[in-house]
């Protein structure tokens, strides 16, 4: 068998020969396809080229019917594991002559039409980090060793088509060996793009930002330096491939402690990284998908069940039962996780590892940047001369059911593409084109008819964009939450960038309707004669789960719970079942958890003890000091959100499900005040997931007071009894961990309930689970248990974010199907 499995076949003599021009399109640039194909002709003993252009490869192959068929079959089935095939069109050309053997040629630049689809960066792979670590190779710790089928990507390319000119490594030209292997048909780095080695790669160097240190460089000195500036419990920013990170050891409290004072990150949990499987197996528990996830080429951070033992300082995570782990991912996390030789410096096994940002700032990643920033962050900096093109953050994800549920979607898998016409990126090889077939037209998922382009600016919070090509949605990485100038020039950055990588002009631009949303307002200022379209944030949600799953056009009952969002009636939105029909681009407001007023807007959100005296008041509830919820309040407190609700001044009807989680939280004595979203909810659910049996119906106080979310006819979910339930489950001594299992089981009944009632009168047996209430993974499977269980079938997210880093999906789906409603 020859390189990359390919195996040579017996040609006959047969003097009859056809010569076909072939093209590929999908992810097949920078991920090892025209080497593949070099190795594949040359096994099988055609004749012809291979090459890129801007949309797609380009190939050209002669030889017997049989083993051109052969050809074909192989390009298909054997193409390389990070490659996917959407497209692949063949026509008969006639045969050349005088061109003997097969050759990479130069790519084709420019021209009109559609583009390739970019490649997400790749964690380096195993053949990288044997030579890694090999004395005798002459890679012997390179920080920025890598081939074909490795490496950064998405963060280095500047234009298509994918050649080295065309990204970051462009002014690191190639010295004599590392030509020579390039230019080598047999070698792993034939044709790899960033290929490089200590003699003409770039260079590692450490900065000190505080005194008695000494600037390194070179790998060795740079990494010894690093290593003890670890050890010495000092905070140490790490440039990686999509931005920098801030390092400092996991097991030191007065480093995670000072990590914290400076980054302004109250209570909200730190990512781990890991030296290997051994190491995040003593962090967490893991079980086997959640390790697949883990060792992936895109090596997300996984939220796994933090071990009671785990050697890190409780602070890493505070009041919260999951750790995120993530696996060293480039070639320098490797290296610093192990030993300089003749250097006796000690190395950590497992170290914090963060994004170099203030909360709601965007990453550092642009060198000068980083000379100005960093110093308030970290005591010194290991950095290298390689550009970032454009910054991505580590990807967030959990596992449920074997596959990931993202909670952020960045690095790793931004901006591979969803296919708003049915199918999901990256797919298996057998589903777009099946072994044997040798079907010689466009296979299915091809890239439909193209349409205009369209800009969906995303949401305030989590916030990622989408721009469309045809029916490909290309979703961006994360940029973060719109609430600085500098997130704005991120955000603007990221997407000329996406823009210009596709070639595509937005002639539509697309937001939420929220008009207080900084998006909105970027929309408007930019959307020249053609007014954006505004989508309500809710219908975006369900639309996004659609789009994801291929379904765009079914009718679905769709729950987005979540906690903040712009209803059309003015009113905080957030605990919304909406109808969608066979036209996606609508919906019906089928259902909602009951209003209540939001006492102070944002105060509320920021203080969970005055959501749950709305809630208290609403159900009629007396603010009695035994109550956690009260009795954290001084007077003044208290007289200012009574004058509020009295009046109605400083207040907004609130319909949403997440301020519900606040409240509940507040009123059981788990959380108050709020260090970072979401916090409330988050340490309710790690609460309910203490008590034994959790998903057990016994876990109602008693039979007296059973835990219930009535649904109305109207479809409006009541809290009022539910309330009523919790505080004489409190006052009867029932353990506060039960009543927070009981709440999640409450809610999921009510799910169920409402979803039943509405796809009944409806005839929809078709639900979704979306919103950011839907990361609570106690809840989704409570719900999706459920509804299962009620005959429906239920989606829940895959490939975009429940949260609002999905919005943008559903957002620009909603806009190509509203356009095409506009065009007929």
């Amino acid at each position: 068998m020859t390189a990359a499995g390919i195996h040579p076949v017996a040609i006959g003599h047969s003097e009859a020969v056809e010569r076909l021009r072939v093209t590929v399109e999908g992810v097949v640039q920078g991920v090892g396809f025209r080497p593949f194909v070099h190795r594949l002709a040359v096994a099988l003993g055609v004749d012809g080229f291979v090459g890129n252009d801007p949309g797609s490869v380009f190939i050209e192959v002669q030889g017997t019917p049989v083993v051109v068929t052969e050809f074909l079959r192989r390009l298909r089935s054997d193409a390389p594991l990070p490659a996917c095939i959407t497209t692949l069109r063949a026509e008969v050309v006639a045969p050349a002559t005088g061109e003997p053997g097969f050759r990479i040629v130069a790519s084709r630049g420019g021209g009109e039409g559609v583009r390739t689809f970019v490649p997400a960066d790749m964690a380096v792979c195993d053949d990288c980090i044997g030579e890694l670590f090999d004395p005798a190779d002459r890679r012997y710790r390179h920080p920025f060793i890598t081939c074909t089928t490795c490496g950064p990507r998405f963060t280095i390319i500047r234009s298509l088509p994918y050649d080295r000119a065309a990204t970051t490594m462009s002014g690191f030209p190639m010295c004599p060996a590392c030509t020579a292997e390039y230019h080598d048909g047999a070698d792993r780095r034939f044709h790899a793009q960033p290929v490089c080695c200590p003699d003409c790669g770039p260079q590692l160097t450490f900065v000190p930002f505080v005194r008695g240190r000494r600037t390194a460089t070179g790998p060795d000195e740079a990494l010894a330096a690093a290593h003890r500036a670890l050890a010495d419990g000092l905070v140490v920013a790490v440039k990686g491939i999509g931005g920098y990170h801030l390092a400092c050891r996991a097991d030191s409290p007065a480093a995670v402690r000072l990590l914290r004072e400076r980054k302004a990150r109250a209570g909200k949990a730190f990512a781990v990284m890991a030296r290997d499987f051994a190491v995040a197996g003593r962090l967490a528990e893991i079980d086997p998908a959640e390790a697949a996830v883990l060792g992936s080429p895109a090596r997300p951070i996984v939220l796994l069940r933090r071990r009671p033992d785990a050697p890190v300082v409780a602070d890493v995570a505070p009041g919260n039962p999951l750790i995120g782990v993530l696996l060293p991912y480039s070639p320098l996390h490797h290296l610093l996780f192990a030993q300089v030789p003749g250097m006796a410096v000690p190395v950590p096994e497992f170290m914090v590892l963060t994004s170099a940002n203030l909360a709601d700032e965007p990453i550092c990643f642009d060198d000068t940047d980083a000379r100005s920033r960093l110093p308030a962050l970290a005591d010194a900096m290991l950095t290298h001369d390689r550009p970032i093109q454009v910054p991505c953050d580590d990807s967030v994800v959990r596992v449920v059911d074997g596959r990931e549920l993202p909670i952020r979607r960045s690095r790793g898998y931004a901006p591979l593409p969803v296919d708003l016409g049915g199918a999901v990126f990256p797919v298996d090889l057998g589903q777009v084109a099946p072994a044997g077939s040798l079907d010689r037209g466009a296979l299915p998922g091809g890239r439909g008819r193209p349409g205009e382009a369209i800009l969906a600016v995303g949401g305030e919070l989590k916030n990622t964009f989408c721009v469309t090509e045809g029916e490909r949605a290309f979703c961006s990485a994360h940029v973060g939450n719109m609430g600085s100038l500098e997130t704005l020039r991120a955000f603007e950055r990221s997407v000329d960038h996406l823009t210009a990588l596709h070639a595509v002009r937005p002639v539509r631009l697309v937001a939420d309707a929220h008009p207080g949303y900084s998006t909105r307002g970027w929309a408007e200022r930019h959307a020249g004669d053609r007014p954006p379209l505004l989508v309500q944030h809710h219908h975006a949600h369900v639309a996004s789960l659609l789009a994801e799953h291929g379904r765009l056009g079914e009718p679905i009952v769709g729950v987005a719970f979540d906690g903040t969002g712009y209803g059309t009636d003015s009113a905080v939105w957030g605990g919304e079942v909406l109808l969608l029909g066979s036209d996606s681009h609508r919906f019906t407001r089928a259902g909602h958890l009951r209003e209540v007023r939001l006492p102070g807007g944002d105060a509320a959100v920021r203080n969970p003890c005055r959501m749950a005296l709305s809630h208290l008041d609403a159900a009629g509830i007396p603010w009695e000091p035994d109550l956690p919820a009260v009795a954290t309040c001084e007077p003044a407190e208290l007289r200012a959100v009574r004058s509020q609700l009295d009046s109605g001044i400083g207040c907004v009807g609130c319909t949403s499900m997440g301020r519900l989680f606040d409240a509940v939280s507040s009123l059981l004595g788990v959380c108050h005040r709020i260090g970072y979203e979401g916090q409330a909810a988050i340490e309710l659910e790690a609460l309910a997931a203490t008590a034994v049996g959790a998903s057990s119906p016994s876990l109602v106080p008693s039979p007296a007071s059973p835990l219930r979310l009535p649904v109305g006819a109207d479809g409006v979910l009541d809290p009022a009894p539910l309330l009523h339930a919790l505080v004489a489950g409190l006052r009867g001594g029932t353990p506060v961990a039960v009543l927070a299992a009981a709440f999640h089981e409450a809610v999921a009944d009510a799910v169920a309930d409402v979803v039943t009632q509405v796809g009944r009168e409806r005839g929809v047996r078709l639900a979704g689970l979306t919103g950011g209430v839907f990361q609570n993974v106690l809840l989704l499977r409570a719900c999706r248990d459920r509804l299962r269980a009620a005959g429906f079938e239920t989606l829940i997210h895959r490939v975009v974010p429940p949260n609002d880093g999905g919005l943008a999906l559903g957002q620009a789906a909603i806009a190509v199907l509203c356009m095409n409603d506009e065009e007929t």
